[in-house]
């Protein structure tokens, strides 16, 4: 459980300082990293080690537990939200906002005004901070360090950072907002909505996060040292690692300093334990299928389980599960069930047929990776829409968790492995993930030295930054125009007026 008193709560000092006691050709920089909890700690952790074999000295700022891992949470969004009112889901949300806003702020707290720390980080002389934008201050640190700083994450609430901070281009008629479920081909009704997503997150991030962060911003740039650069927004951010590529993403513009890093974490198979090979290597002619819903879930409610149970146990596939919860009346003799399963491996054995999941960023890449088509049950936050791109892209059946049957999953699954367009499609995708010139893990360590080596990469950075949205939409020169034309109207107007009546006034007194 978390602590409700972030500012006392243990920081301390990871880490991987991982000196390798080698020397590379690589200079020797020291880089802090501000992490974000579970799959984001995982995919910046990569980085971080890939880092610190290339011989640079490595630092991690991590609290002594983790934030956002909280069961209520995740019941309230599987369970709870489908059966609430919309005022029930209004007033829920803003006692969830609030929560969240004040712990977040609690834990910027605990580093930024912890004297003793900031003493130590700034003695340390770091040259980069590497953040998580999920989790807020990374930017501050930076900030009071006097040094450049580089996001790494998948995506923010509404792309909002992305496209307010960032000034990443997001036209309403072919760019899904996050958490739509849209595809870039949207019906007439759907732009409609994706317009008014977009709005509406838009002042959400206003007047709920901006409102609340620009005091907390002001106050704490008052606190910094002489080093500074006046800049501590999310908008000062040299390089932005998104955790996706065009085998996932629509295609849509793009800034120079964005840059896809998806399926980093992604390796080849290795070898799978005995115990799990054996039931692999059973499965004769009709193979495996791969079931987890991520290291979050562990269990359901029973009559969801049973559900999901029947339907697997009428398969001809073995089904590897993973699932910690009470064992299910209905589960077959076809379905073992494990605390861990080594997912990728898995996924990259020849026997696996399918792979059923919740729809989370790295399931999906270790999926597109080793080309193996998806049964998507998605229960909250990116989810749906990652198994929406999946879908789109023809290597990916959908299906509600709350409404779906036990034929409903029986005959997704049934679908995709008979089917043979879905396995196509899968190694289709895969096939242009691997056809990178670089892979992705060596791209996103070339970029945070990149920044390293020129203190920053402002060359990269859009002049829009610097304009306000009238001029960025051109409305000034839009206006400017519309007044222009009103003039020349009103003027030709007003003169072959004045001509009409003169020649009328000229004829009349000739007929005079």
């Amino acid at each position: 459980k978390a602590p409700t008193n972030c500012s006392n709560m243990l920081w301390i000092h990871v880490f991987l300082l991982l000196q390798l006691g080698f020397f590379s050709a690589v200079s020797s920089e020291k880089i802090l990293a501000w992490p974000a909890d579970a799959s984001h700690w995982l995919n910046l952790r990569l980085i971080l080690e890939e880092l610190a074999h290339k011989g640079h000295e490595v630092t991690a700022l991590v609290h002594s537990t983790f934030l956002t891992l909280q069961r209520d949470f995740f019941n309230f969004w599987i369970y709870g939200v489908h059966n609430m009112s919309y005022w029930e889901l209004y007033e829920h949300l803003k006692v969830a906002v609030a929560s969240s806003l004040k712990l977040q702020r609690d834990t910027c707290d605990g580093v930024l005004k912890n004297k003793e720390l900031m003493y130590k980080l700034q003695n340390q002389k770091f040259d980069i901070v590497v953040a998580d934008p999920v989790a807020p201050c990374g930017e501050l640190i930076a900030e009071s360090l006097g040094v450049p700083f580089v996001y790494s994450f998948r995506f923010s609430m509404g792309n909002s950072l992305e496209r307010l901070c960032g000034q990443l281009p997001s036209p309403f008629s072919y760019v899904p907002g996050a958490m739509t479920a849209f595809s870039d081909k949207m019906s007439f009704g759907q732009r409609l909505a994706n317009t008014v997503l977009y709005a509406f997150q838009d002042l959400i991030f206003s007047l709920v996060f901006q409102k609340n962060w620009d005091n907390y911003y002001s106050e704490i740039l008052v606190l910094l040292t002489p080093t500074s650069r006046d800049t501590g927004s999310p908008a000062s951010a040299e390089i932005w690692l998104i955790r996706t590529y065009w085998d996932f993403e629509y295609p849509r513009p793009i800034l120079p300093n964005f840059k896809f890093v998806g399926g980093l974490h992604c390796a080849p198979a290795k070898p799978l334990p005995e115990e799990i090979e054996k039931v692999v290597e059973s499965s004769g002619e009709h193979g495996i299928v791969v079931f987890s819903m991520g290291s979050m879930i562990k269990n359901f409610s029973n009559e969801r389980t049973n559900i999901i149970a029947a339907a697997l146990s009428q398969l001809p596939q073995k089904v590897l599960w993973r699932y910690s919860g009470k064992k299910p009346d209905a589960l077959g003799e076809n379905t073992i069930t494990y605390d861990w399963i080594p997912q990728n491996d898995l996924l990259g054995h020849p026997k696996t047929k399918a792979f059923i999941t919740h729809g989370g960023t790295n399931g999906i890449y270790e999926a597109i990776y080793h080309g193996v088509p998806i049964v998507g049950i998605p229960l909250f936050a990116e989810q749906p829409d990652n198994i929406v791109h999946m879908k789109s892209k023809g290597m990916a059946i959908m299906l509600d968790f709350n409404k779906m049957g036990t034929q409903d999953l029986l005959d997704a699954v049934n679908t995709v492995i008979n089917n043979p367009t879905y396995k196509e499609n899968a190694m289709r995708l895969s096939r242009i993930h691997h056809d990178q010139p670089v892979k992705p893990l060596d791209s996103a360590v070339f970029w945070i030295e990149f920044v390293m080596r020129h203190k920053g990469a402002k060359h990269l950075r859009p002049a829009s930054h610097e304009l306000t949205w009238y001029q960025y939409h051109c409305l000034d020169v839009i206006g400017f125009m519309f007044v222009c034309l009103f003039l020349f109207f009103y003027i030709t107007i007003t003169f072959l007026t004045f001509c009409y009546k003169k020649c009328c006034r000229t004829t009349k007194e000739k007929n005079q």
